[in-house]
């Protein structure tokens, strides 16, 4: 017969389900209807990210890659030589040295990678979070299942003894049963009471 929950809460983790905590509530209830609890977190989460957050993952990715790496560098050395010795021959550089205009849009640069990575990665930590809770529910699930088929078995293997044992017993009777019949059939036969013709002739 199947428990209840507030049973089957007292009887597998010895506790009231008051004293439950959410997710542990959410095991029990699982385990009682006999449903997976395992479930896609990557997908979970992805799903749940509004445009922006996905924007700044795919920007915290991309500045974390040797492909912005090598770009930066490009645009980073174009610039330099650009104002340092194409348009410094005609006078036309637009930010010659110490590059003044270079150093603001770095600035500008980190100013704002900065917080769009750290949004990624305060993200990044929730879904870690949130995986790891997911893990403790799957594994207290996994726990609880096997103690109870250790249960089961123990119940099985004591009622196996049972029947053994009662098997026994009954073949231990009817050893004694046949052993009673064996001694009182060979006194039949030598008792002239009850055969005194059979005796009388014998002799």
């Amino acid at each position: 017969m199947a428990l209840s929950s507030r049973s089957l809460a007292k009887h597998v983790l010895h506790k009231e389900w008051e004293q439950l905590s959410r997710r542990e509530r959410r095991v029990i209830e699982h385990l009682q209807q006999r449903s997976h609890i395992s479930r896609n977190i990557n997908q979970e989460f992805a799903d749940g990210r509004s445009f922006g957050e996905r924007l700044s993952d795919r920007i915290a990715t991309f500045g974390g890659s040797w492909t912005f790496i090598l770009l930066f560098l490009a645009v980073l050395g174009t610039w330099i030589l650009l104002n340092s010795v194409v348009l410094a021959t005609w006078a036309h550089a637009f930010d010659p040295y110490p590059y003044i205009l270079l150093n603001l849009f770095l600035s500008l640069l980190a100013a704002i990678q900065a917080p769009i990575i750290m949004m990624s990665q305060n993200r990044q930590a929730a879904r870690d979070r949130l995986e790891a809770a997911h893990d403790y529910e799957v594994n207290l699930k996994s726990e609880l299942e096997i103690r109870e088929l250790h249960d089961k078995l123990d119940q099985l293997r004591e009622h196996q003894w049972l029947a053994l044992i009662e098997q026994q017993n009954q073949q231990i009777r009817l050893l004694e049963i046949l052993l009673s019949e064996r001694e009182v059939t060979p006194s039949c036969h030598h008792d002239p009471a009850v055969m005194p013709g059979l005796y009388i002739s014998g002799r």
